[in-house]
């Protein structure tokens, strides 16, 4: 329920929130429709903060809205995530380039952060889905940010958020996770030791292997997806369909 006292932009950012958080964790499918009445008495709000959170995903590309049928969420569009997938090869071996060209004594407190976090035992590593795709979303978005151009890391967390529906698909196989584990620890220490053919070839393979994954993604998994998520406990404001 919105505090009484909740101003008008505040709510329509919890909704807009929501919205989102309900696309990547399949509360909402791709294809989905629904209307701001709906929406609005879910979240107990009126249209109006509920329009404006519906109208920033439309723009943000998550949503389509239809004369006299309402919204719906983007179907996913193939195409334009081979695209996003190339962009991210281009973005993140810059960044490993630029990387390895620094002095060996030198490592960024982000590349510290992330050898903490991936270069760890089995019995260390995570195996929660979820918390693991979005680890390796930092992992990613951190060597752009290590690499030190702002806007470079600003277009890749862009294109990060608008992939990170499949990612989160791609966590829900156990074998993908303890792959990425061994992979990231390869990366890592090709880029500790300065070695950047090494380095900008496993992370390339790294990524067209997640690439490849996005293919084979079918409604089943999609929906497979959807039926874990409907096993845990239901959270205020989730169900628009009830």
């Amino acid at each position: 329920m919105p505090r009484a006292t909740e101003r008008p932009q505040s709510l329509a950012e919890r909704i807009y929130a929501q919205l989102k958080d309900d696309i990547f964790e399949f509360r909402l499918m791709p294809g989905e429709r629904f209307s701001e009445g709906q929406v609005a008495e879910r979240m107990a709000a009126s249209r109006t903060p509920v329009r404006q959170a519906l109208h920033r995903l439309q723009r943000e590309g998550f949503l389509d809205v239809h004369f006299r049928s309402g919204w719906q969420v983007r179907p996913l569009d193939f195409v334009q995530f081979d695209e996003l997938y190339e962009l991210r090869i281009v973005l993140e071996l810059d960044a490993v380039r630029r990387l390895c060209q620094r002095p060996k004594d030198e490592h960024p407190p982000a590349l510290q952060d992330l050898a903490r976090t991936w270069m760890v035992r089995k019995n260390e590593q995570l195996q929660d889905g979820s918390a693991v795709s979005q680890l390796d979303e930092a992992f990613h978005c951190q060597l752009l940010e290590a690499a030190g151009n702002r806007e470079m890391a600003r277009v890749h967390r862009d294109v990060s958020e608008k992939i990170r529906i499949l990612r989160r698909l791609d966590f829900t196989q156990a074998r993908r996770i303890d792959l990425t584990y061994a992979e990231h620890q390869r990366i890592l220490e090709a880029i500790l030791t300065r070695r950047s053919e090494e380095a900008q070839q496993l992370l390339k393979g790294h990524i067209e292997v997640s690439k490849a994954e996005v293919h084979s993604i079918t409604l089943h998994r999609l929906y497979g997806a959807r039926q874990r998520v409907e096993q845990m406990p239901e959270q205020p404001g989730h169900d628009l369909h009830a």
